[in-house]
């Protein structure tokens, strides 16, 4: 007879266990999870506004329309579950922040759809009759670019002209009807993978075609011109005829936020240098204007005993220098940087009115929301990220413990408060620069490293010596003090500029990247965000994102091949990074994309000086080694037509043909073929032979509706 043990009866199966076990461990960590939103309840808000914007971005990033209604319905899923069927804190946070993604996405695809207008199917030269929209002086190029509203039914109801100076009259205006004889094309897509694309800008102001004046311009109907744009078109009279050309342009750039007139030289200085964001009216220029008309008035109401025993000047003043800052943002254009700073100023005069706190991540993020309700397409802007990304890192190292014990003024000698100011500037400028460093490389492929030290000196001679004497000389410019102020103005803004220069050229003063993945950049603003955003310790967490995508971003592949979409311009990229030019003859802005997306800080050079390339005057062969073995890439560089027997051998022998041209279908390269069809279908391409890739710019772009 077989005993066996007598079973535990308190004692449970073990799947049945198992599962009580995890369920605790669940339980365990939803209420950690509850615990640690409670304590950052008061930061919940803000991330409405990254959900909102999230879902703007998600709609650029993907591709098709598949893939947007499945967002949308992914998005509106789980906000129906943490809304309806969570509980606790955490389960609403997440509901509200997915159907916040829901509603941009659906905002930017809505509002995308809506401004679908007519575009030109092909290059024409018109004899354009219409309507001057906008007026923008090129000062530094010597010409005018209008936008036009053309009365001729064939062509789109916007287009952008360029006309040189001398064709055009001194009176042209908004509202004038013009005639000019024009060759006009489609918008241009971006000309390289990552490059700038002028193509979806243009879609969202609904412009059809662009091109350049080829005679000269005539004023059919003249009109005065008036408002404010009489007053930026005599305040850039009065600044030209007061400075040189060079000194004028970075005025103008100041007082009216055209940096058209700056010189290209000096705008590459200050985007090197990382002080371009004081050529773009934001959030320091409306700064110091609201700063100074709230002062003056203050000071100027506080004089009368009556105004001062009676009412409350404070809000009082805030009320001028609301005024004075929405009168600067219309001045100025009302640009998305600086309707975005007007907005946050207002909220703070309005924190300062109703005496709470001015500056918060609360009113940033409700800023943020204003803006993309009714522009969802600035969320994809260098300017409206870089802009919100300073102030967001501004606002978060000040809102730190650390940084209020640490900067707070207190009572102690002049030195000690000196230094005390100078350390919060300095951390302030190391802030800023570390938050625009993965922004300026994602879109410019560049960025300054020495930016902080330049800001520190420029930041208090812009706001504090060129803008108010900049002010100064153009209200008294017509009394004996206006030569004075004038003079003081431009050795300010040479000392500026000199500075500029100076960093700009110093060794290593630029990092440079080929092109940043979309991955990686996601990474580090996420990061970004996730370390602003927060309060507590659980903010320390920003580091793994952040670390991932700087990692992933610096060990990027550099492309061995960059090839326009016209097909007539084509780079080499050597192993060094120094990239070799097809034509001898490329313009300049062809050759800073080349360079930009090379990642290579320089000129490029030519591909035929190169001992592994040999070229004649129609066409070049280069012989490059890689890890995956030898390439023979063959172009073509000139309208000459080849023989075809020369032709096919040439092709039969290659691994990469590239032409501007239609190449025969007897040209058969052992890989890929980049001829004029193949490029009208792809765009712009960017090779790399160890991976055997090729990115293209149809595949950025995908089935968004300004593709080609």
């Amino acid at each position: 007879m077989q005993w066996t043990s007598a079973p535990n009866i308190g004692e449970a199966p073990l799947p049945q266990r198992a599962r009580s076990y995890w369920k605790t461990r669940i339980s365990a960590l939803h209420e950690e999870l509850e615990k640690l939103l409670e304590i950052e309840r008061a930061q919940l808000p803000p991330w409405l506004a990254v959900g909102f914007g999230s879902g703007i971005a998600a709609w650029f990033a993907l591709d098709t329309n598949r893939q947007w209604t499945a967002f949308l319905c992914l998005a509106a899923g789980i906000a129906l579950v943490g809304l309806v069927f969570a509980s606790g804190r955490s389960g609403r946070a997440l509901g509200w922040f997915s159907l916040a993604a829901a509603v941009g996405c659906a905002i930017v695809w809505i509002r995308a759809e809506s401004l679908a207008a007519p575009r030109l199917a092909a290059p024409m030269v018109v004899e354009l009759l219409g309507t001057v929209e906008a007026v923008d002086y090129l000062a530094a190029k010597s010409s005018i670019r209008l936008l036009v509203a053309p009365q001729t039914p064939a062509l789109p109801p916007r287009v952008r002209v360029s006309v040189d100076e001398e064709r055009a009259p001194p009176d042209v205006a908004p509202g004038a009807l013009i005639r000019v004889r024009a060759r006009l094309a489609p918008p241009p897509p971006m000309a390289l993978p990552g490059t700038y694309d002028f193509a979806r800008d243009a879609w969202f102001k609904q412009i059809g075609a662009v091109g350049k004046a080829l005679g000269r311009l005539t004023i059919v109907t003249p009109v005065e011109t008036q408002g404010l744009q009489n007053l930026r078109d005599r305040l850039r009279r009065q600044i030209a005829n007061g400075l040189s050309a060079q000194e004028a342009g970075i005025a103008i750039a100041l007082a009216t936020g055209d940096q058209n007139a700056v010189v290209e030289q000096d705008a590459e200085a200050m985007r090197r240098s990382g002080l371009t964001h004081l050529l773009s009216v934001s959030g320091l220029h409306i700064a110091a204007v609201i700063a100074a008309a709230m002062f003056l008035s203050l000071r100027l109401l506080a004089l009368s005993e009556y105004l001062a025993l009676r009412f409350n000047l404070v809000l009082i003043s805030a009320g001028f220098a609301a005024a004075a800052g929405v009168g600067y943002t219309l001045l100025t254009g009302a640009q998305v940087p600086t309707v975005r700073s007007c907005v946050a100023a207002l909220l703070v005069l309005g924190g300062i009115a109703l005496g709470r706190e001015a500056i918060s991540i609360r009113l940033i993020a409700v800023g943020a929301l204003l803006i993309l309700m009714f522009r969802p397409e600035a969320v994809a802007g260098a300017s409206f990220q870089m802009s919100f990304a300073a102030v967001t890192a501004i606002v978060a190292l000040h809102s730190t413990a650390f940084a209020r014990r640490l900067f707070q003024r207190r009572d102690e000698g002049p030195i000690a408060r000196l230094a005390r100011a100078l350390l919060a500037m300095v951390a302030t400028g190391l802030a800023v620069e570390l938050a625009l460093i993965p922004l300026a490389l994602f879109h410019f492929h560049k960025a300054g490293l020495y930016g902080v030290v330049a800001n520190i000196v420029a930041i208090p001679l812009t706001t504090f010596i060129i803008m108010p004497i900049e002010v100064a000389a153009l209200l008294l410019d017509r009394t004996p003090l206006g030569g004075l102020l004038w003079a003081m103005c431009g050795q300010a803004i040479d000392a500026l500029v000199g500075m500029a220069h100076l960093v700009a050229s110093a060794k290593g003063a630029v990092a440079m990247v080929p092109s940043m993945p979309a991955s990686a950049f996601a990474l580090m603003v996420g990061g970004g965000l996730w370390l602003c955003l927060w309060a507590s310790r659980m903010r320390a967490l920003a580091i793994l994102p952040i670390a991932a995508g700087a990692f992933a971003g610096m060990t990027a592949p550099t492309p061995d091949l960059l090839v326009s979409g016209d097909g007539r311009h084509l780079a080499v990229v050597d192993a060094d990074g120094t990239p070799y030019i097809l034509r001898d003859r490329t313009g300049d802005y062809m050759q800073s994309l080349l360079s930009e997306a090379s990642g290579f800080d320089g000129a490029p050079q030519a591909l035929e000086a190169r001992p592994y390339a040999a070229c004649s005057r129609d066409a070049c062969v280069a012989r490059l080694m890689s890890e995956g073995g030898r390439w023979q890439i063959l172009a073509t560089r000139s309208p000459t037509r080849l023989d075809w027997a020369s032709l096919t051998v040439a092709c039969a022998d290659a691994d990469i043909a590239v032409s501007d041209r239609r190449l025969p279908r007897g040209c058969t390269p052992r890989w890929l073929k980049l001829d004029r069809s193949t490029l009208a279908k792809t765009g712009g391409a960017a090779v790399y032979l160890d991976a055997a890739q090729i990115d293209t710019v149809s595949a950025r772009v995908g089935a968004h509706p300004w593709a080609m």
